[in-house]
């Protein structure tokens, strides 16, 4: 693999990164009261069954830290790794939870398949997504743990091939580690484009940059499988939707009402593949998410991979309304 593994530049070097402002396209707007409030500049691409370039939004081939969207590939290399999950366990590796009681369950029974407790997690303590479960913890003067981090079901997960493998579980985020030097490899072999950067993620695991088309390819070939461990893992996102974000989030909305593989990223990265083949990936500028679903079905609406009322449906349940007082006042829309 070709991975470069920089996590940082020399005096005088150009700072790698995402595409600047005047490659981008405008992506969506927030309008207040009839006036553009906001603009959400980005880069976006659609890519049919085949893996061909439909629609290319602002600059695509720039690299991006997919951030959680990188996930699916890390989910993939630990089911690749020989470890048994059952299908929840498999959507937790691939998972960015909110944390209800209900997710956590999962992240300690994987934990539990490795022999290892939570003080085992390499992720940093958060507190719960869900504000209930947020909510609950406080009632019971519970405070900041790992396993309320939305990435413990991957980093449970990844404990769970190093036992199994016989691979270190105290170095495990390090790059040069066997299970990280699988997951660059499946990411490589699935995105069909070497690694031009390596980085750290909030949660502490190596990070890949990539480039849009890149995130989609790969996106879509997982989900296109029609065997083995990718296919594994798209029918347990498929059929537990509500692991992989939570009651009435985004992701989850998307897969239980539409069989839409989602997956969101932080910095504003989201990636999607249809039942037909179809893949989108896109990256908003700002790194907000806000418009980031919205955007990423009404390519897929565009190109006929949903239909426009499926994507009609979906509007109402990805909080969109810009409020003023108690009235709805604008929303959020796309610009193209």
């Amino acid at each position: 693999m070709s991975a470069t593994g920089a996590t940082g530049t020399s005096a005088g070097a150009v700072t790698p990164g995402t595409a600047p402002a005047a490659e981008s396209a405008e992506l969506a707007v927030v309008t207040r009261s009839g006036f553009v409030e906001s603009r959400h500049l980005g880069s976006a691409v659609l890519l049919d069954p085949a893996g061909e370039v439909v629609v290319s939004l602002g600059a695509p081939a720039h690299p991006v830290y997919p951030r959680s969207c990188m996930k699916p590939f890390q989910a993939l290399a630990v089911l690749e790794s020989g470890v048994s999950l059952d299908p929840v366990q498999t959507v937790l590796a691939t998972a960015s939870h909110s944390a209800t009681p209900a997710h956590v369950e999962v992240v300690e029974s994987i934990l539990a398949l490795a022999g290892l407790g939570v003080d085992d997690l390499g992720c940093p303590p958060d507190w719960p997504g869900d504000s209930a479960a947020r909510d609950a913890v406080g009632r019971a003067h519970g405070g900041r743990s790992p396993v309320y981090m939305n990435c413990s079901g991957k980093h449970a997960a990844m404990l769970y091939a190093c036992v199994q493998n016989g691979w270190s579980t105290t170095t495990y985020l390090d790059p040069a580690h066997p299970l990280q030097q699988r997951i660059a490899a499946v990411v490589e072999r699935e995105t069909g484009e070497p690694i031009v950067h390596t980085g750290v993620d909030g949660c502490g695991a190596p990070v890949h940059a990539m480039s849009l088309v890149a995130l989609a390819r790969g996106i879509g070939r997982i989900r296109r499988a029609t065997g083995g461990p990718a296919k594994q893992l798209t029918d347990s996102i498929l059929a537990q939707g509500w692991a992989i974000d939570g009651p009435g989030r985004a992701n989850t909305v998307v897969i239980d009402r539409l069989g839409v593989v989602a997956k969101l990223g932080a910095e504003g990265v989201m990636v999607m593949a249809t039942p037909d083949g179809a893949s989108v990936a896109v990256k908003m500028l700002d790194g907000s998410l806000r418009a980031a679903s919205l955007v990423a079905l009404t390519l897929l609406a565009r190109h006929g991979s949903i239909s426009e009322e499926q994507l009609a449906g979906m509007t109402p349940l990805l909080d969109l309304d810009t409020h003023g007082g108690a009235s709805i006042v604008g929303s959020i829309r796309t610009s193209f």
